[in-house]
């Protein structure tokens, strides 16, 4: 590709509250050269399709490090010219600067709860005994000196005397897990290596589960083809290498296998699936030591979890001739599915299912919001909890011995706040209020519903300050996600606030191909129904623009992962509708995705390249990487990945930002910022998010014109919810 001198004319400066332009500047890009190879073409199915960028996907290379190199050279000069960068970063570091805590949970004699100070890197874990007296007992902060290093999970055995836990290292995937005496807080033996997609399941004191892939020796991700996951059983005191392999493999071949063992230690319970959605369910009894594994479920139709046992009893939460969710009830001694028993019904709503103290906590999706209802063993509906508001709840769920526990419930407006229940009576008291400085009755937050391409209503919740004025001029940032069945609900975002007090307006559109409507919704936006989503997400765009919240010029969407898919396939089919894009950690090369680490498990809601002529034609017609057509004026773009991402690996975004530099035409900045010792997103230090963030707002609201960001020195007179 040719160097390209973009020059782009940014309108700065001005008084708070005004968007009149004072002065311009012109901030000159030139662009890294990107080498195309014209050698490598991919025949599918008599059709050839170049792929000049597949050098790539090497991102071990000396070429490929070059080119990150220069890329972020680029494009964080670019970031550090934007002069109120350094103003939007300070309010993001006073604002993320309280104390936060999660609910806490009980194991053995201790309860314990993760604490973060303020600005730490990483949560702290704690615990307390019964005198209140709180203690730290795992600080991940000391794993890494640059914070990079997280706490991924962890386990406790039945009567909490050993810990499990695992840690990621720059983000990855791949996981060490060590193994603690949790009294002494002394650790007991070598550390597990290699662990990835992984729970971890005690079997009394004697050892546990986890489960995992054979790591490439070469340490190369480009090996998804033949990735089977693998259930193990670690024996205390033993070595690793000495591990038994209990399901999967060559002899079981499935892309996600995953293991756990009921509360009362009775059952191994084994999940396999060949894709992410719909999974096979089997069986061990661990009070006989010669019982063997026993199928319960046998096709990959639908989604089973055992949520609870009592003796002989499993309770099963499947979406099986319920595509909203239901409980069944089944004997271990007639496992039979003939033999199982509907306990809670499917309603009209997407149920989520949690146990606790012997009753069972239905958390129900009622057009994206929560709504609580508490059943007793058999079934019975007792109460519906009453709720601080319409958001978000979490954390209905512990262990049966219970009576009380905590639950946090926040919206895009109420930050999260802790409450602490009592079962049998079913009353909530307030137990910890956020710190964050932000004042809820200054904010309103609504939902509407807007027509799609094909007629279909799709909700989306509007976030802004009381008071704004609909004349098309707010900045707006519209995310979505649409896919594997995941539900967008109400969360509270220290970051948005940035964008809430300037004036902006934050939504959030429940596209088709997520879960909050149950399996059909999720279907209709999977394989060739793709497009679906795509359109549900430019009608939100159109929605926002026709009804005056905002306009094209001052338009930005975002998404991640298969979010970042969305954003990519968007500003292509329709690039002159926004005037910011944010596609991160994207899947978005369609033809090569399940080429790479367990990319081969998303097929069930994208279809592959190589399965039929018609579905290759689909993904091509979509494929980000193969739609940046030549000529095209695209929005003002910042492409966002992690090198260490080895889930949607960074070739993807590689991929598509070279596509993008080659084809584009026009004054906005096409841009690739990639964060280094980092992955696909969670576990990332708290200096690390607050940088990434402020680039975000910083790039938005410049490209947008917008001037006048934190310009003054006034006070923010936000007050803690």
């Amino acid at each position: 590709m040719n160097k390209k001198l973009i020059l782009f004319a940014a309108v700065l400066a001005g008084c708070a509250g005004q968007q009149k332009q004072e002065s311009a500047e012109k901030m000159n890009i030139t662009y890294p050269e990107t080498r195309k190879d014209t050698s490598v073409v991919e025949d599918y199915f008599g059709t050839k399709v170049a792929d000049p960028y597949r050098w790539l996907e090497d991102d071990r290379s000396a070429e490929t490090e070059a080119w990150v190199t220069a890329q972020n050279e680029v494009s964080f000069g670019y970031l550090q010219k934007i002069p109120f960068r350094d103003k939007i970063k300070d309010r993001l570091t006073d604002l993320w600067n309280y104390e936060k805590y999660s609910a806490p949970f009980k194991r053995g004699d201790f309860t314990y709860f993760y604490k973060n100070d303020g600005l730490q890197n990483q949560y702290v874990l704690y615990r307390e005994k019964q005198d209140g007296q709180s203690e730290v007992f795992l600080d991940p902060n000391a794993f890494s000196e640059d914070g990079t290093t997280s706490l991924a999970g962890l386990s406790f055995s039945e009567d909490g005397s050993l810990l499990a836990f695992a840690i990621s290292e720059g983000g990855s995937d791949w996981r060490k897990v060590i193994l603690m005496n949790a009294s002494s807080k002394e650790i007991i033996e070598d550390t597990l290596i290699d662990i990835k997609f992984s729970g971890l399941a005690w079997k009394g004191n004697e050892g546990l589960y986890y489960s995992s892939y054979d790591k490439p020796k070469d340490g190369s991700e480009l090996s998804g083809l033949t990735q089977f996951h693998k259930l193990f059983y670690h024996k205390l005191g033993t070595p690793q290498k000495t591990d038994k392999m209990i399901f999967g493999g060559e002899e079981t071949p499935r892309r996600y296998v995953g293991g756990d063992v009921t509360e009362d230690g009775n059952f191994l319970i084994i999940t396999a699936a060949t894709s992410t959605t719909g999974n096979e369910l089997y069986m061990q009894d661990l009070r006989n030591p010669a019982s063997k594994i026993v199928k319960l479920v046998d096709n990959f139709d639908n989604d089973y979890n055992v949520i609870h046992s009592l003796g002989d009893i499993l309770f099963i939460e499947t979406n099986y001739k319920a595509p909203n969710g239901r409980v069944m009830s089944m004997n271990a001694k007639s496992p039979a599915m003939e033999n199982w028993k509907e306990l809670i019904p499917e309603t009209e709503n997407v149920l989520r299912i949690g146990a606790a103290g012997g009753k069972f906590f239905a958390n129900y999706l009622k057009d994206a919001t929560s709504m609580v209802q508490q059943f007793d063993i058999d079934g019975n509906m007792e109460r519906e909890i009453e709720l601080p508001g319409i958001g978000s709840v979490g954390g209905f769920g512990g262990r049966l011995e219970d009576t009380e526990l905590y639950y946090t419930f926040t919206s895009y407006v109420y930050p999260p706040t802790i409450f602490k229940f009592d079962i049998s009576s079913g009353t909530s008291e307030l137990y910890k209020e956020s710190g964050v400085k932000f004042n809820p009755e200054e904010y309103e937050s609504k939902q509407v519903f807007y027509a799609s391409k094909d007629g279909t209503k799709v909700p989306m919740i509007i976030t802004y300050k009381k008071g704004i004025k609909l004349d098309g001029t707010n900045p707006t940032m519209l995310y979505g996600y649409g896919g594997f069945n995941i539900s967008l609900t109400p969360s509270f975002s220290t970051s948005n606030i940035v964008l809430l007090e300037n004036g902006g307006v934050y939504a959030v559109a429940n596209l088709r191909g997520g879960g909050e409507y149950g399996e059909k919704w999720h279907t209709a936006g999977t394989k060739m129904q793709k497009q679906n989503v795509f359109d549900d997400f430019i009608a939100a765009a159109e929605w926002l623009i026709e009804n005056k919240y905002t306009s094209s010029e001052k338009l930005a969407i975002a998404g991640g992962s298969n979010g970042g898919l969305l954003v990519g396939a968007t500003m292509t089919q329709r690039p002159e509708l926004m005037k910011v894009a944010f596609p991160a950690v994207g899947v978005l090369d369609m033809l090569r995705y399940h080429q790479f680490t367990s990319g081969a498990g998303w097929k069930y809601d994208y279809g592959t390249s190589d399965e039929s002529r018609e579905m290759f034609n689909y993904l091509l017609g979509y494929s980000p990487v193969h739609n940046a057509k030549k000529g095209t004026h695209f929005p003002a773009t910042m492409v966002t990945t992690g090198d260490h991402d080895d889930r949607v690996v960074p070739a993807h975004s590689f991929k598509f930002a070279a596509a993008l530099q080659d084809a584009h035409e026009g004054e906005n900045p096409v841009l690739i910022r990639i964060a280094v010792n980092a992955g696909h997103g969670a576990g990332k230090p708290t200096s690390m998010i607050i940088q990434e963030q402020a680039d975000n707002w910083a790039f938005m609201f410049y490209n947008m014109g917008i001037g006048n960001v934190y310009e003054q020195s006034n006070e923010h007179e936000g007050h803690s919810h």
